[in-house]
């Protein structure tokens, strides 16, 4: 039986519903996005409803036919894919959803459909006010894309469902990883076939995955002015990955490097894609510290060590590389899994520091990660303690919560026990 990621089950809850809001499932390229709105569809299939896919990317096949008539529906309007294509499928869908008393029409990649959120905005009101029983599921592979559109025209009318890379135990239960294995291969479900031959998967890791997530999702679809410096700062943002590391230092290690608010934009675009992180410093309960020295963190840990050079054996016996990948491991699960409302930072007030530090309304916990060589020992934690008086410390290893069972939960998890 194939793997199902939880968002199956959520999404095929809300669609047995009458429609009410449109459904989006947002994450970065190949966490599994349109696999998890198929399975859904088939299932809905198995049921009973009727389903309709089809795809805004001219690049690939017009559409999937993954139910009965999906094939007719697919290839009735080849051509560009505009908003004139866009109403003439969510017409016939709506047809057939009215003939039949009830449709799911999911479409892919939505973001490449120019003005794509207003005219779905019309659409979705009108079938609103006569009740057509169309529901209807959004997927995109460029998060702040799609994110945007939704905000600028559909506010109030859709509800989102996120993707995030995948865990440790998803990888476990679908391909069987060990935990060193995930620490070094990461969370890429597409990768995971080519973990026996390491320069194919990095091959893979590189090529078709990080190049068309700059290129296609990044670049493609926003003004970057420099497109040779933003895929500088991902080379040094994965590189440096657990390191905190200042706009100005960044700029010395970086050519034709612009300012500082340019590296703090494509930092953001990089976030937005799933790539790399630049984590703010935690300066006390009531307060946000906005353009301050970020600490990266990869939100993949493949992103890390594919473009390191090393093999795995090497990065295993390299306790400083290793160590810094644990770190980078827990930092990127606390960021992939927090919830509205939960942010994830680091502190460091010379000479102490703090690995994470999790905050959500009044409530803070602090994370240290004890991985590899590690000379400043707990006194960063011990000086938080006194200083803010979080409402819980966490050491991860070294005699503390074991890595494997803290990547089991998500951060809200960690804020939540006593």
């Amino acid at each position: 039986m194939a793997f199902k990621r939880d968002q199956v089950a959520t999404l095929v809850n809300r669609l047995t519903e009458p429609p009410k809001y449109l459904q989006t499932v947002i994450g970065p390229r190949q966490t599994g996005k349109t696999t998890i709105v198929r399975q859904a569809l088939r299932h809905l299939e198995s049921i009973g409803h009727g389903t309709r896919y089809v795809s805004a990317d001219d690049s690939g096949d017009a559409g999937f036919p993954v139910a009965s008539g999906g094939a007719e529906l697919a290839g009735a309007h080849p051509g560009a894919r505009d908003a004139v294509w866009l109403e003439a499928v969510w017409r016939e869908a709506r047809e057939a959803a009215e003939q039949s008393g009830g449709l799911v029409l999911a479409i892919d990649e939505i973001q490449r459909v120019p003005d794509w959120s207003r005219t779905i905005k019309g659409l979705w009101d009108a079938d609103r006010t006569t009740n057509c029983p169309l529901n209807a599921i959004l997927l995109g592979s460029a998060p702040l894309l799609v994110q945007s559109g939704l905000n600028e025209s559909l506010a109030g009318r859709f509800e989102q469902i996120t993707v995030s890379h995948w865990s440790l135990q998803e990888m476990v239960n679908a391909f069987e990883f060990d935990l060193e294995s995930y620490l070094f291969f990461g969370g890429y479900p597409g990768a995971a076939a080519f973990i026996r031959n390491e320069d194919r998967w990095r091959s893979y890791v590189l090529d078709a995955l990080v190049q068309p997530n700059i290129e296609r999702d990044i670049l493609a679809m926003t003004r970057v002015d420099k497109p040779a410096l933003l895929k500088r700062v991902f080379e040094v943002g994965s590189s440096q990955s657990g390191q905190v590391l200042s706009y100005t230092k960044m700029l010395g290690a970086l050519e034709d490097a612009g300012n500082t608010t340019t590296l703090a934009r494509y930092l953001d675009l990089l976030s937005s894609a799933g790539l790399v992180r630049g984590l703010a410093r935690f300066a006390g309960p009531r307060f946000r510290t906005r353009g301050s020295i970020p600490k990266l963190n990869v939100l993949n840990t493949a992103l890390m060590t594919a473009t390191s050079g090393y093999r795995f054996e090497e990065a295993s016996a390299d306790r400083t590389f290793w160590g810094r990948l644990v770190e980078s491991a827990v930092g990127a699960h606390l960021c992939n899994t927090a919830t509205q409302g939960i942010e994830v930072r680091y502190w460091r007030e010379s000479p102490h520091e703090v690995d994470f530090v999790l905050q959500r309304g009044p409530r803070t916990v602090a994370v240290e990660v004890k991985g590899g060589l590690r000379a400043r020992g707990l006194r960063g934690l011990a000086e938080f303690r006194q200083r803010y008086k979080p409402d819980r410390t966490i050491v991860v290893g070294a005699d503390g919560v074991p890595l494997n069972e803290f990547l089991a939960l998500p951060a809200a998890a960690w804020l939540e026990r006593s």
